[in-house]
């Protein structure tokens, strides 16, 4: 191979950057030893749901996220059903969302009997817009809710989203499944809105196999979960509403206490491989990252890119194909949005988001890890510059 060749990305035929492929994600438990001795001592205890190890659970997490309650559920969807339908959504009433959000947001609007009513995103950072949320609240007829997500663990502007949802009239709920760490002008996000809604899956930061955390200021309807989460069952089965089957295991909980330990650091290392990457990009055309506003802090969930196809000189789709030929993984979070899915097309909003539309089509997300190395995510960036200047061949 030729000093030029290996300059060449490896869809024209250079060396690939990670021939043994460099998956979009990988879990590493923080302290594999001490989660073996509680997964034993759960074991032991014969009680395998919603015992003390949940109740640890609930108290870290409310400690970290310096919230008075925090009740653990057996996923974010289904802490984001139990809160809207704790908090009256139902009637088919509309539900203020972002089109630019994972399905589940509006999956669980839908399930607790409200209608989802889409709007559009923030150039910036791709988290909800808060005039346009407005102007539609407006509009709406009887308004249920407004929902807004912390995308990739970027804070929303939740001051200006409480005034809008005041004004309306209608509760504030967020899916924070991304956000678990992230803070908003030094405050953690968990204390904003009537409640938010973390997930632990796989994927995220913290991590207890499945998970939800709901985080809530509001007292009675953190005793309202407590019953929901187990059918509505108040303890003496005479069933106060219908719950769901929603309760967390000990076992999760076990695994989710020991994800918590050491968070704000992992947190603080993704942040610090983010500007890496950002360093190693500085300067090439129609690319920018998803970044928070200055002064909060993200999870970075996802490390996602926004291209401008014109500057750029590739598609997210073209991108993808040319870093898959270099071993590195990708997805699209998240395209297609949600108004545009298929199981909301009888909504007929598909057409009503244009800046949403553009920035989905925009988007591209690389691995991030939070055991990963800077060496790593530099080899990533590199990749990608050097991408670039080929993109004419590539596209």
């Amino acid at each position: 191979m030729t000093t030029t060749d290996l300059n060449l990305p490896a869809a024209l035929g250079g060396a690939p950057a990670f021939p043994d492929g460099l998956p979009l994600t990988r879990v590493q438990v923080p302290d594999r030893e001490g989660l073996l001795s509680r997964l034993g001592d759960v074991l032991d205890s014969g009680m395998l749901t919603n015992g003390p190890t949940v109740r640890a659970l609930e108290e870290r997490a409310a400690e970290l996220l310096e919230v008075e309650h925090v009740v653990a559920v057996s996923n974010c969807t289904a802490g984001l059903m139990l809160v809207l339908q704790a908090a009256g959504v139902g009637g088919g009433r509309p539900v203020v969302m972002p089109g630019f959000t994972f399905s589940a947001t509006a999956h669980a609007a839908h399930w607790a009997g409200g209608t989802p009513l889409f709007a559009e995103a923030r150039e910036e950072d791709i988290t909800l817009d808060p005039a346009d949320a407005e102007a539609r609240l407006k509009a709406a007829d009887h308004p249920a809710a407004l929902m807004a997500t912390h995308v990739y663990g970027t804070p929303c502007r939740v001051e200006e989203l409480q005034r809008i949802a005041d004004a309306a009239g209608v509760p504030l709920v967020y899916d924070a499944a991304h956000g678990l760490g992230s803070r908003r002008r030094g405050v953690p996000i968990g204390n904003f809105g009537l409640a938010e809604v973390f997930s632990m899956s796989p994927t995220k930061v913290a991590v207890a196999g499945e998970g939800g955390l709901v985080a809530t200021r509001d007292a009675a309807l953190a005793a309202t979960l407590r019953t929901a989460r187990d059918y509505g069952n108040p303890g003496d089965y005479d069933t106060l509403f219908p719950g769901l089957n929603a309760r967390m295991s000990e076992l999760h909980a076990a695994v989710g206490l020991s994800w918590l330990a050491g968070l704000p650091e992992r947190v603080a290392h993704r942040g610090a491989l983010v500007a890496e990457f950002a360093a190693a990009v500085a300067g090439l055309p129609g690319l920018r990252l998803a970044l928070p506003e200055e002064g909060d802090v993200s999870t970075f969930k996802d490390l996602t890119l926004i291209l401008d196809a014109e500057a750029f000189g590739l598609s997210a789709d073209a991108l993808a194909r040319a870093l898959k030929a270099e071993g590195i993984d990708t997805r699209r979070y998240f395209h297609p949005p949600v108004q545009r899915q298929k199981s909301y097309a009888h909504l007929g909003q598909a057409e009503a988001l244009p800046v949403t539309d553009r920035l989905a089509a925009s988007v591209l997300t690389v691995p991030l890890w939070s055991h990963m190395d800077a060496a790593t995510v530099r080899r990533v960036a590199e990749a990608v510059v050097r991408i670039q200047p080929h993109a004419e061949r590539l596209g």
